[in-house]
Order: structure tokens, then C-alpha cells, then sequence
């Protein structure tokens, strides 16, 4: 089974890419989707924030505003944090890889923000970069409710530079030109790969 690591930075277009991608039949583990889930009511990470992060639990769930506020103090936190949350994301992942592999698939995606950052990179096949152009990516996020200059400084900052990234991508996907054309240039990315697997297999 091969692995491919899709990642991009803020407003780059990686969840539209993923969705596209599930739409022609593969596999996608969405690490964002998987923290929701250990976040909300009886999340497995519920119980060990509220103890690493006081007030960051509010109706048995962790209340992200809080929990980010917490961190914009203290920003060691994020290494607390990461030491509860990564590993209940690895065992969820697992748990994906095992359902994929019993399905029969040839090909997953792991859909990780920070893959270079955690070294997910390390652990997948090939890695495909989605990117757009600074300015309307800037454009994309600040749309977003609650979203400021300074939020969004705050969270490039913790994000590898999209320069860095593209330099260590195996493919590439860019969103500027709307859905279709990112279409377009994940199919001719999917059929390269099933290439390499059909050579393998021979």
C-alpha cells in the first residue's frame, strides 16, 4: 500500500485538495477531523488536557478558543499538548490503515497540516504540497470569523515556509486556478502513482 503525506500551509487549498482526492475513491485519514473527535465529548484527549491545561475543558470538551488562548501565554504548551494529542492521532491513524489494507485499497492519503513539522514526512511514501500564491492565500484565511493580521502571523510562524515545503514535495498541487484545474493536476498525479505501483507489481 502506498502512502501519500498531503499537507499545506494555512489558506493553501489542502482540505478542498482532500476532498477532491476522496471523491476519486482513495482513502483520506483527516488528522484535523481526528483531533475534533478527541477533543469533543468523551474524546480520549478530554481528560488529560483538562488536567495539563485548567479551563481549557468547558462541558466535558475542550473548548479550543481557551485552549488556544492558554497556549498564546504560554507557548511552551504546545509541546505538552502535542505529547497527549499525537499519539491518540497515531493510534486513530493506525486504526485507518488497518480498515484501508482489510478494504483492499492500493493507495491512502494522510492529510496532516504540519507533516514536516511532526516528521510524518518520514513515514509516508511520497508527500504532495498543495500551494497558492501568498497574497490570495492571506485573502482566503482573513475571510475566516475571527481571523486578524495577527492571528494568522501567529500561525505561519509556527509553519514551515511554503518555499521549504514545495523544495521537499514530491508533487505539487496549486489552487489558484479554482477546483477543476486542481482536479486536473490530482488526476495526473494519481495516475503517475498507480504507475509506479503497476511497475512495482510487475
Amino acid at each position: 500500500m502506498i502512502i501519500i503525506g498531503l499537507t499545506g500551509s494555512i489558506g493553501m487549498g489542502k482540505s478542498a485538495t482532500a476532498e477532491l482526492i476522496g471523491e476519486a475513491g482513495i482513502p483520506v485519514f483527516d488528522s484535523d477531523a481526528s483531533v475534533h473527535a478527541l477533543y469533543a465529548k468523551g474524546g480520549k484527549a478530554v481528560a488529560p488536557i483538562a488536567e495539563a491545561f485548567p479551563g481549557a475543558v468547558v462541558d466535558g470538551m475542550v473548548d479550543r478558543t481557551l485552549l488556544s488562548a492558554a497556549l498564546h501565554e504560554d507557548p511552551s504548551g504546545f509541546a505538552r499538548l502535542e505529547a497527549i494529542v499525537h499519539p491518540l492521532v497515531l493510534e486513530q491513524r493506525e486504526a485507518f490503515l488497518h480498515e484501508a489494507h482489510r478494504n483492499g485499497a492500493d493507495l491512502v492519503v494522510f492529510d496532516i497540516p504540519l507533516l514536516f513539522e511532526t516528521g510524518g514526512h518520514e513515514h509516508v511514501d511520497h508527500v504532495l504540497v498543495v500551494h497558492a500564491p501568498e497574497a490570495e492565500r492571506r485573502e482566503r484565511v482573513l475571510r475566516r470569523p475571527g481571523m486578524t493580521e495577527a492571528k494568522l502571523d501567529a500561525i505561519i510562524a509556527r509553519q514551515l515556509d511554503d518555499s521549504s515545503k514545495l523544495a521537499r514535495a514530491d508533487y505539487r498541487v496549486e489552487t489558484s486556478g479554482g477546483l477543476e484545474d486542481a482536479r486536473r493536476q490530482i488526476d495526473v498525479i494519481l495516475k503517475a502513482i498507480r504507475g509506479q505501483i503497476e511497475e512495482t507489481d510487475q
